[in-house]
């Protein structure tokens, strides 16, 4: 018993890593643990898996800008900040985030919610082995079709109709921007009923995703 035991538990472990190299395959459309929670409960979820090249750029840069700016340049992890966090957190300090869209990416398909220090510890090995077996924008394309834009809403095209009636791909700056921003705190900000607080978030943002310039290379074709 103990060695089945044993075997299911190493089995468990090694699932993440044989599934990013299934994810590898364009044709394969991953669905994230909050979905197979949203399945498991009856209550559904709105996901409609687009490309990035129908997406188009917009919310691309955005996400990007405002979730993960040195995402075409780390490997998975962005050490700097994450040293800056755990730095902040041994001095006491309030800390930021630290995670990479690699880092979330991983979270979402194989983790749970919720902030602990062994989720974190999980997100590390993982983030790196899906930055290293996925193209770049390989990565962005399962984020954003999984990552949660409110309850039962997942990925950009089911948000882009949701709040604002039109596809991802016909999406103003300052929508794509609203979207981006909502991304730490999807239950609570609602982009289609923006806080003034909200609204400068996404401005700052509208703005960077417009220079980004060589920052958003990696997501290009």
């Amino acid at each position: 018993m103990l060695r089945r035991v044993a075997l299911v538990v190493v089995l468990l472990a090694f699932l993440p890593f044989g599934l990013t190299v299934l994810y590898a395959v364009p044709a394969v459309h991953p669905v994230s643990t909050l979905m197979l929670k949203d399945l498991a409960t009856l209550t559904g979820y709105d996901r409609r898996w687009t490309s990035l090249d129908t997406m188009g750029p917009l919310i691309q840069h955005s996400v990007m800008m405002s979730e993960d700016g040195q995402f075409c340049t780390h490997s998975g992890v962005d050490w700097g900040a994450l040293n800056t966090v755990i730095n902040d957190a041994l001095s006491g300090e309030a800390t930021r985030g630290a995670s990479t869209i690699p880092m979330q990416t991983a979270k979402n398909l194989f983790l749970w919610q919720g902030r602990s220090f062994l989720r974190k510890a999980m997100e590390l090995p993982l983030a790196l082995f899906v930055d290293t077996i996925l193209s770049k924008r390989r990565v962005m394309e399962i984020y954003l079709n999984i990552a949660e834009w409110g309850p039962n809403i997942y990925g950009a095209e089911a948000a882009a109709q949701h709040y604002f009636g039109r596809p991802a791909r016909e999406l103003t700056r300052r929508q794509a921007a609203l979207l981006a921003v909502a991304l730490p705190n999807p239950i609570a900000r609602n982009p289609a009923k923006p806080s003034r607080g909200l609204n400068r978030l996404a401005a700052n943002i509208e703005r960077r995703a417009l220079k980004a310039g060589a920052y958003v290379g990696c997501l290009k074709p």
